[in-house]
């Protein structure tokens, strides 16, 4: 009997405890696209006898664990207060998540505390659990297309099983909106608004696998947040980025998205410094500047280079 690829499901759930599985069930349905998935990562140590007859001995494999990538369309629940599906996949990416009922919900970077989700994605009637799993995440916007959060996730090894494929809810789960000019309000560097072909806001956080006797863990030591830009160029005295490069000059960028309650996307990074430009682009027959900016905190223990709002 053949195994379908596109029939999966993938779930995803906060752990109380490290590394121990959440359950997840059908309401902790993901909604995700372009799902890849390496279920046996690790190393195979060569055993290296000296043997008569000169060949291989065998291997043994260590050090297993499992990475999934997959991208989330970037909407939020619909309900103002409401945590998106999503905000548990930013929880474990170094995020903390903070509700206000009715309001908003509120996403930054932390240093403390960090969490960790069990992932299930089954896969025509295999199930291959992950748990212990944190990653890193990046941001895409562009122009006539579907804003999308692209996660890298890893996760310690667990056997891949035969298991019933789960009937996902996706409740509480909203149509996105492309990125338009109507449904993107708001794009500006430096207070400047500029015509954007599109943004990625991407973390990097450094994922680092350890295996030691009594304790594996998957765990972030650091990030390298960037941005890239790709924007209309205008007059130099209305906006230099060669001058701001030169003169190190830390920038604010805000991003909006979205024009209904429970679905506003307000991306911020109040200190950014702009990097040196290093080309030039042909937009349809108009001169575009490939910008990168570099998110920086407020002071070197602040963790504050940017935030993700939904209202």
């Amino acid at each position: 009997m053949s195994l379908l690829w596109r029939n999966k499901v993938l779930l995803a759930k906060i752990e109380t405890s490290y590394g121990v599985d959440a359950a997840p069930a059908g309401g902790d349905a993901i909604l995700a696209t372009e799902v890849r998935l390496s279920p046996m990562q690790g190393q195979d140590l060569d055993r290296a006898l000296d043997t008569p007859h000169g060949g291989p001995t065998g291997t043994i494999p260590v050090d297993l664990h499992r990475t999934i990538s997959f991208k989330v369309e970037l909407a939020g629940s619909g309900t103002a207060g409401t945590a998106p599906r999503w905000g548990r996949l930013l929880r474990a990416c170094g995020c903390a998540e903070t509700e206000t009922v009715g309001t908003s919900v509120a996403y930054n970077r932390v240093y403390s505390g960090l969490e960790s989700v069990t992932l299930h994605l089954n896969i025509g009637g295999t199930l291959y659990a992950m748990v212990g799993v944190r990653g890193t995440a990046a941001f895409d916007v562009s122009a006539s297309g579907i804003p999308y959060i692209e996660f890298d996730m890893t996760a310690l090894y667990v056997a891949p099983a035969d298991s019933a494929i789960p009937t996902p809810d996706f409740t509480g789960i909203p149509d996105p909106l492309a990125a338009t000019h109507s449904n993107t309000p708001t794009f500006s560097i430096g207070g400047t608004d500029l015509v954007m072909r599109n943004f990625k806001l991407t973390l990097a956080n450094r994922v680092e696998t350890q295996f030691l006797i009594g304790g594996e863990e998957v765990f972030l030591d650091g990030h390298d947040n960037t941005i890239e830009a790709r924007v209309r160029a205008v007059p130099l005295a209305t906006f230099n980025p060669f001058v701001m490069a030169e003169t190190q000059a830390k920038l604010a960028v805000a991003l909006s998205h979205g024009t209904a309650a429970g679905n506003q996307i307000a991306l911020g990074v109040p200190r950014a410094q702009m990097q040196r430009p290093e080309g030039l682009e042909d937009g349809q027959g108009r001169k575009e500047w490939p910008l990168r900016l570099v998110p920086l905190p407020s002071t070197p223990s602040a963790a504050d280079q940017w935030s993700l709002t939904v209202t």
